[in-house]
């Protein structure tokens, strides 16, 4: 048999294998097949012509070569033409119930469940910019909870959501609130001053729908009357509220800007490091050995600068930002050079909501290639989460998030600036 013949019998064969596959699971529910032109297949960096990705109930169920598949009128077809499939993207550092165009005391002329209602219309923008699954670190209320469940419940539009719900810190720390004089004594629901309290802070939050674990390891830009790389949890504390979380099989998101509290993190073993902004090289290395992820988040500094104090920003947070901006981008291409793992994250938030897609450019200006910055948002996020088997890759068994943009973000990656569609579970939302 010529290799000619042989190759044309199996494709025969497959097509037929998958029609009746086709017809079988068109009996226990809808199958949906999504095509387009070419397809970034992030788990082995390939470009795949003429996908064919068949899902049922939300996941996918087989990925075939449209040019030898034929499927019958029960079969729903999303053809999306001439445009490229990915992944749909995976945000690691949003806050859904913030507004970048509202800060520093300015929150306080509005009322508490102001920022839930804010919090729906940015779950839509970023479902909408292609990111189909977040992570929320930090939010107050358990506001990020009940997003997801209303998300979740098909209530309202929205990507998926892993909630941290109150991020845990220092009495005095960034995530305390340090905004008021004394007399009014407002102490974050998450300070903690012991390894003890860290560890029942841990129970307390995961109890009522916390997902992972954020803690505030050291001083930030929008804290204020703390120093931005000072460190603000001990060993034993981050230790604690590793230990506790990793029982409870979730994982933990440390802020921390300065190398300190960084090199800390890791030794305790928290699982992702945000923001990074002035580790050494020493701590980078050790990040590489340990295989700790960092998650940078090295555009925000253009807009922070842009707007000054004009969204509230106080003149104390914008010259922290103008200290660490470009020393964060720095170290960002020092930790991919050295070879730290990366997840993507963009502290949407602190910039306007539904730009995610923004800082892919960044990364690739700071170091990345294209594929290294999609997988960052994609493959990588899905590990660092623990959820590879959902979300993060076009594969079977995963759910159908996918996304298509009209080039090629391979050779363009501003092609993920704007998302020209949105699939989640199947369903085409944009």
């Amino acid at each position: 048999m010529s290799r000619h013949t042989f190759l044309r019998r199996a494709r025969v064969a497959a097509a037929t294998l998958l029609l009746a596959f086709a017809g079988a699971a068109s009996a226990a529910g809808q199958v949906t097949v999504i095509t387009a032109a070419r397809m970034v297949d992030v788990l082995t960096g390939k470009v795949v012509e003429y996908p064919a990705v068949f899902v049922e109930d939300g996941r996918i169920t087989q990925v075939a070569d449209s040019r030898v598949i034929r499927w019958g009128a029960n079969v729903k077809h999303i053809d999306l033409g001439a445009r490229t499939l990915l992944p749909g993207l995976i945000d690691m550092h949003v806050h859904l119930t913030s507004l970048a165009e509202i800060g520093g005391y300015q929150t306080f002329k509005h009322t508490d469940s102001f920022w839930s209602a804010v919090g729906v219309a940015n779950a839509a923008k970023t479902l909408n910019a292609g990111f189909t699954t977040v992570r929320n670190v930090g939010a107050a209320d358990f506001q990020d909870v009940g997003l997801k469940e209303a998300v979740d419940g098909g209530w309202i539009p929205g990507p998926r959501i892993v909630p941290a719900t109150w991020a845990i810190g220092a009495t005095g720390g960034h995530c305390d609130d340090n905004s008021l004089p004394p007399s009014y004594d407002k102490k974050g629901p998450s300070t903690v001053d012991s390894p003890a309290e860290a560890r029942a802070r841990v129970r307390w939050l995961h109890k009522y729908g916390a997902e992972v674990i954020k803690i505030c390891a050291t001083g930030g830009v929008f804290s204020l009357g703390d120093s931005v790389g000072g460190q603000q949890l001990t060993l034993e504390e981050m230790k604690a509220i590793a230990d506790e979380a990793h029982m409870l099989h979730i994982k933990v998101a440390a802020h921390a800007h300065g190398d300190e509290g960084i090199r800390t993190a890791i030794l305790a073993g928290i699982d992702t490091i945000e923001h990074c902004s002035l580790a050494s090289d020493e701590t980078i290395k050790l990040a590489a050995q340990r295989g700790t992820w960092f998650s940078m988040d090295i555009y925000n500094d253009d807009y922070i600068l842009a707007t000054g104090t004009a969204n509230g920003t106080e003149q104390e947070s914008l010259d922290k930002e103008k200290m660490i901006g470009l020393k964060q981008r720095q170290t960002f291409q020092r930790a991919v050079k050295a070879g730290v793992p990366m997840v993507f994250g963009s502290d949407a938030g602190v910039y306007p909501h539904g730009d995610n897609g923004r800082q892919f450019a960044k990364m690739t200006e700071w170091g990345m290639t294209p594929l290294q910055a999609i997988q960052a948002a994609t493959a990588n996020a899905a590990k660092a989460l623990g959820r590879e088997g959902d979300v993060g890759a076009i594969a079977v068994g995963r759910y159908a998030d996918l996304i298509a943009v009209d080039g090629d973000p391979l050779a363009n990656i501003r092609e993920l600036e704007s998302v020209d569609a949105v699939i989640k579970g199947g369903v085409q939302v944009k």
